[in-house]
């Protein structure tokens, strides 16, 4: 979108008495690009805690310093809605003197600055940063600059006194294709989203249950307290925090424990006998890692972070929130044949080996979800970047050097922003009044009075759901996938989900109040009559084509 658009937009949504207004998405046209297209396997890759400016705010103009990856734009690359001009020089949150922290415009983070601190990724921290529209409140609602303590002491990182990597302005912190340079590249020769968000504001379960129900409301069963649950209206609870999921074995025991209630796409595609599967690093309890760590304890040391992390971690596996798709006790699969099919005690829910395995065995699942161990996920504080480059190129050399791979598309998707600073505003298409809420007012995310609603029929309008949330990064990798395109599309979490009903489904949506009733179309992104694309190669370490 050009910024005079962008300007225009933000004008009018804050014209109505110096407020908020707060629209109410139309619910797009069923689109047939999915159901007609030669895709047989879909392969989601559900990354952490990334906002889009983070990751592509100059796209496609990189830095080049001497030392780094380089990245050159091939002629005619498009331009994304990212950071320029005022907003890299003279940016509101330089220039609001309430963050406390100096004037700390964006500022470029090289390779030896991969690791950086977890940003606050709150539902109500990330509405506050966003103040009413203003986009200028991140480094005092939002940033953190503490850095985590590993095996070997706390990180440390080269910056002169006084830099932002040292004060709560990091979160203006971005990388170019010099760091993420393996997604710029796949940037460049497949397509990419600059106007994709988080369903909703908040942090990696609600992205996480977003991505497969579209539906946050309606916890059906609670242990240790409310902390991280919301009253969503007449007697319904919301989910607004990272909470584990009751009865998974690795869940801790510490914290609040939830199971969720109404449908979710595995239950619709195990109805349609179509297979698919959840794959989590650190899912099979029976594995031994290097260090000698076994069990839910299963761990790995990041050699760019140096912080020693749990490979599984509960609260990033929506499925086993809901009692039909969850796998509590970790069971393994009868056989690799069995993976992806209906019927077997592991009940779609598996290790990342089993994907490998189930593919090179010829048993690849029409719909696979991909969660990396978590030093690999690309979660700051635990994971970096470079982490995770090199698990997104480890997938997707050996998917496109498969015979299936000319009906395969992958998806890039990311849980949640981490806090990290955005400067777009996305539409908010539904609205809550909660104690939690604080976008356009204290307690308030617009009125409330036409939120979607709540998994039973009784809560016409489920509260605590104030989204979309924070811009996030998404890419297809597909030889059917637009070369070197930027799709504008309005497009969110539960976008993944309407892409599977339209293909799978016949279009069929899960109902319930869920916000694939909502999303956008991801159709724009492909092009089923082009000569498919060749594959790209690249370089797990350096993100760079391999020669």
């Amino acid at each position: 979108m050009h910024r005079r658009v962008r300007t225009a937009v933000l004008a009018g949504m804050l014209a109505l008495s110096g407020g908020w207004l707060v629209g109410q998405a139309q619910a797009p046209r069923p689109a047939r690009a999915e159901a007609a297209a030669p895709i047989e396997h879909l392969v989601v890759i559900f990354d952490e805690n990334v906002s889009f400016d983070h990751y592509f705010g100059t796209y496609p103009d990189a830095a080049n310093p001497p030392g780094e990856p380089p990245f050159h734009a091939a002629p005619g690359t498009p331009s994304v809605n990212g950071l320029s001009g005022a907003l890299l020089t003279r940016n509101p949150n330089a220039l609001n003197t309430a963050n406390g922290t100096g004037a700390v415009n964006p500022f470029r983070l090289d390779r030896s600055q991969a690791a950086t601190a977890d940003q606050n990724h709150g539902y109500t921290a990330e509405q506050l940063a966003f103040h009413n529209g203003l986009m200028d409140l991140f480094p005092r609602s939002v940033g953190n600059s503490t850095m985590p303590v590993g095996p070997h002491g706390r990180i440390t990182l080269d910056a002169p006194a006084g830099s932002p990597l040292l004060t709560k302005g990091v979160t203006l912190g971005y990388f170019d294709g010099n760091t993420v340079t393996a997604l710029w590249n796949y940037a460049q020769h497949f397509a990419m989203s600059d106007n994709s968000y988080g369903t909703t504001f908040g942090p990696s379960t609600p992205g996480a249950i977003n991505l497969v129900s579209g539906q946050t409301n309606g916890i059906v069963e609670r242990l240790n307290g409310r902390g991280g649950t919301i009253d969503g209206g007449h007697g319904s609870t919301t989910l607004i925090s990272d909470v584990d999921p009751l009865d998974d074995v690795c869940s801790s025991s510490a914290k609040v424990l939830v199971r969720m209630g109404g449908p979710n796409i595995g239950d619709a595609l195990t109805k349609a006998g179509v297979t698919w599967g959840w794959f989590q690093g650190g899912f099979d309890l029976g594995v031994t890692n290097p260090d000698g760590s076994t069990g839910c304890f299963r761990t790995t040391l990041s050699a760019v972070t140096h912080v020693l992390s749990n490979d599984y971690v509960p609260h990033h596996e929506p499925f086993q929130y809901y009692r039909s798709t969850a796998n509590p006790k970790h069971l393994r699969p009868s056989s690799v044949a069995a993976i992806g099919h209906n019927g077997d005690r592991a009940n779609h829910q598996y290790d990342l080996h089993d994907f490998f395995a189930a593919v090179q065995a010829g048993n690849f699942p029409a719909v696979s979800f991909l969660k990396p161990p978590a030093y690999q996920n690309g979660h700051a504080g635990n994971s970096d970047p470079l982490d995770e480059q090199a698990f997104i190129v480890h997938v997707l050399n050996f998917l496109q050097q498969r015979p299936e791979w000319r009906h395969t598309a992958v998806i890039i998707a990311y849980d949640d922003s981490d806090g990290w600073y955005d400067h777009q505003l996305g539409p908010i298409v539904n609205q809550s009044t909660t104690p939690s809420d604080a976008l356009s007012a204290v307690g308030a995310c617009g009125d409330g009075s036409t939120a979607l609603p709540g998994i039973d029929a009784g809560n016409p309008h489920a509260q605590g759901r104030c989204g979309y949330g924070p811009r996030l990064p998404l890419l297809v990798i597909s030889p059917w996938a637009r070369p070197n395109f930027v799709d504008h599309t309005v497009t969110d979490q539960s976008s993944v989900i309407r892409f599977i009903e339209d293909r799978w489904l016949h279009g069929r949506r899960l109902g319930h109040g869920s916000f694939d009733a909502l999303a956008g179309s991801l159709g724009a992104m492909f092009d089923f009559r082009q000569q498919p694309l060749a594959p790209l190669v690249l370089d797990g370490k350096t993100g760079e084509p391999q020669r």
